[in-house]
């Protein structure tokens, strides 16, 4: 379990290909704070840490995760946002956030606001039920509060910290972010499924 507040950014230092698997070589400061067997939240997606050498750390992402993440289009140089798992002994300054991706969605636009940076994203209209106006949701791993919400696409606010500290300072208008919507949604969702 995460809270969506990012804690480190990672660079991708090497790919290899195992089976219908993916693996990758995360350089970051923090590696020194890992060990083997812990979970990390990779740009919102819940990944083992396999082992940990120097500052550079190993894990691999599943054919079920790449078809549903940005993971498969990761390249060597790209930034990572990186969490560790949630204390229960801590605040919870985001949102609670599993680190299952539910799907990707598109940056449609990009809008500086002179003091924050608006990105508009298009997603899957299946998951509208799961995203309402003011409500949460987790873009590439960070907690945000989605607003200007329709039945395809919503906005979220970056302030100047959050854009200097993730890699939303590097999003730009195509690319394709990884998204969890609320948990408290799906459930809620998923009750008035039953009852139909």
């Amino acid at each position: 379990m995460f809270t969506g507040i990012i804690e480190y950014l990672g660079e991708i230092k090497e790919i290899s290909i195992e089976k219908t698997n993916r693996v990758f070589y995360i350089e970051s400061d923090i590696a020194s704070h890992l060990k083997a067997d812990e979970s990390v939240s990779h740009d919102g997606i819940c990944l083992t840490i396999e082992s940990v050498k120097k500052n550079v750390f190993r894990v691999t992402a599943i054919a079920e995760t790449l078809e549903k993440t940005n993971a498969r289009s990761w390249n060597p140089g790209d930034s990572i946002n990186l969490e560790r798992a949630m204390k229960l002994n801590g605040r919870l300054d985001g949102h609670f956030v599993q680190g299952h991706v539910d799907g990707t969605a598109i940056c449609v636009n990009r809008q500086d606001k002179d003091g924050s940076v608006e990105f508009t994203f298009e997603f899957d209209e299946a998951y509208a039920p799961l995203l309402i106006e003011k409500g949460s949701v987790c873009v590439n791993g960070v907690s945000l509060t989605a607003f200007n919400v329709g039945r395809t696409s919503f906005t979220v606010a970056i302030i100047p910290y959050t854009l200097t500290h993730t890699n939303f300072k590097n999003l730009i208008e195509n690319d394709i972010v990884n998204i969890e919507y609320d948990i408290l949604g799906k459930y809620l969702a998923r009750m008035a499924y039953l009852k139909s």
